[in-house]
């Protein structure tokens, strides 16, 4: 089974909340997941972002994959270089 990083996006219309979560490549965006590690706000000032580090990081051990903005957001909080 592939696994990826990627955002699943909740709140309201027009102001999005997402939720960084371990899932299996092949489901859908908001569809099922393995195991939620963190979340992040873009509508607040500053950007609000909170991710479980040890688990980030032993996901991507095994191999998960990130998309190209959970790479920029773990850039953000300093979890990879």
């Amino acid at each position: 089974m592939a696994t990826k990083i990627r955002l699943r996006r909740m709140g309201a219309k027009k102001a999005p909340f997402y939720r960084v979560v371990v899932a299996d490549s092949k489901s859908p965006r908001d569809g099922r997941f393995i195991e939620e590690i963190g979340y992040y706000d873009p509508t607040t000032d500053p950007v609000t972002v909170k991710i479980k580090e040890d688990r980030a990081k032993e996901w991507m051990s095994k191999g998960a994959q990130c998309s190209d903005r959970v790479k920029a957001i773990f850039k953000l909080a300093e979890i990879i270089d």
